[in-house]
């Protein structure tokens, strides 16, 4: 029988690893053309881009998260008529969202560039690449409720693919309308539109190839896909993913900030190990995935046995990630700190800080797995909760400790954020989760 869970697992977590190992490689894309522009305002502009586009798509990463949940909960209750309803309610959000970034893209453009204060130079490509950009927002927020959809209902192979058919065309597009149709810039922010829409169009290709297989039901009744009860839970459950989500971002901004302040030495070390933690996080956010999927759909057949087997078997491969990642990290983390840079002074200081760096893969396992398995139960409460005790934790251990020790107290401050969000996380899943639904 493990063997089936430990299948289910993989059938997930591998594609979903592939696909967020790709995520990068469309920001990467457009700063290694415009690094082949001739000018270092080119790079700064699409740098600039780029976070801001990140800031403001990764708060609304709830749009999957939630569909992701709410989806498997009604593919395991085997509601069919649920399962096309969620998609409706998510893509009309999605879409409503979009229209709201498009209608205030100049107080969003003008607030972020006050606060990031670049050159005259770079302020004006990066207005050009943010204003062709934006206009990707609904096909980017469309990409998310659709990859919620399919990772709810088992599948991760179809945003794998879109992942890739995606990326190949960026590469083209930016090649093209830079290099041929020379317009910079904007031929880079160009092809970068045109590879989002080309990603939506192939996931409504996969949608309808799903609704097929299915046999789901294409008729839109918008008194069923708003029905009061319904909708209520639906945004109930996005709203505490929504506040989760700025409490982690929040935290990973201040950690920034919070290095810029001792010094560029010290903000380009944490730069550099904190590569560490993002490596990591592409596989074990393969196993919250499938996290997501699988607890969600034996929530929706209430059956908790199996939920519980799920679970068990979660935190044995993420133990195996965790411990392959320390181990190499502990064996290579200097050598693949001198891949990532070969500033020697940068390499020296972040140095002292490497041990730090090795503690993260169990640091943070906890969390990972957890994240995924609250949102399969639409436990979404409980995880803010336990994210806001996570902050209050990171605050209070940094400010109270970094008069003693400095960078040193940053890092244990960020461990501990880790640490507590999986310990809240498994308290209250014991002791708030587990009362409602007793395994035996």
């Amino acid at each position: 029988m493990n063997k089936s869970y430990h299948k289910e697992i993989l059938h997930i977590a591998l594609p979903s690893i592939l696909s967020n190992i790709t995520v990068p490689l469309l920001g990467l894309i457009d700063l290694t053309i415009a690094g082949h522009l001739g000018a270092a305002s080119y790079i700064g502009a699409i740098a600039i881009g780029g976070t801001i586009f990140n800031m403001i798509y990764w708060i609304f990463a709830f749009l999957r998260m939630g569909t992701s949940g709410m989806t498997s909960q009604a593919y395991g209750a085997d509601n069919k008529q649920e399962i096309q309803l969620l998609l409706y309610r998510s893509l009309a959000t999605s879409t409503g969202i979009a229209i709201l970034i498009l209608l205030l893209q100049g107080p969003l453009l003008h607030l972020a560039l006050s606060v990031m204060s670049p050159t005259e130079a770079v302020t004006d490509f990066a207005s050009i690449y943010f204003r062709i950009c934006v206009w990707g927002a609904p096909a980017v927020l469309g990409l998310y409720s659709l990859t919620g959809w399919f990772i709810g209902l088992q599948n991760a192979k179809y945003p794998l693919y879109v992942a890739i058919i995606q990326n190949l065309v960026n590469i083209a597009a930016s090649l093209f309308f830079v290099f041929v149709w020379h317009m910079d810039v904007a031929g880079v922010a160009l092809g970068t539109v045109i590879a989002q829409y080309c990603g939506l169009t192939l996931s409504l290709y996969y949608c309808h190839r799903m609704h097929r297989r299915l046999g789901l039901p294409y008729t839109f009744v918008p008194s069923s896909v708003f029905r009061k009860n319904a909708i209520r839970r639906f945004f109930s459950v996005n709203r505490d993913i929504f506040l989760r989500t700025l409490c982690l971002v929040c935290v990973t901004l201040y950690f920034t900030s919070a290095g810029s302040c001792q010094g560029e030495y010290i903000l380009a070390a944490n730069a550099l190990l904190m590569q560490y933690f993002t490596l990591y996080s592409y596989f074990m956010d393969g196993f919250a995935f499938a996290g997501e999927a699988l607890s969600g759909k034996c929530a929706g057949a209430e059956d908790y046995q199996a939920l519980k087997k799920v679970i068990r078997n979660l935190f044995l491969w993420g133990c195996g990630v965790a411990l392959t990642f320390t181990l190499f990290y502990m064996a290579g983390g200097k050598a693949l700190m001198n891949l990532l840079t070969n500033e020697a002074s940068v390499v020296a200081t972040a140095s002292d800080y490497l041990p730090w760096a090795v503690l993260i893969p169990f640091a943070g396992l906890s969390a990972f797995i957890w994240d995924g398995v609250f949102i399969g139960l639409t436990a979404t409460r409980y995880m803010l909760l336990s994210m806001l005790g996570a902050t209050l934790t990171f605050f209070s251990v940094y400010l109270s400790l970094f008069p003693i020790w400095q960078n040193h107290a940053l890092w244990l401050a960020f461990l501990l954020y880790l640490f507590v969000r999986g310990l809240m996380q498994h308290l209250l899943y014991r002791n708030k989760i587990l009362t409602l639904h007793p395994t035996n």
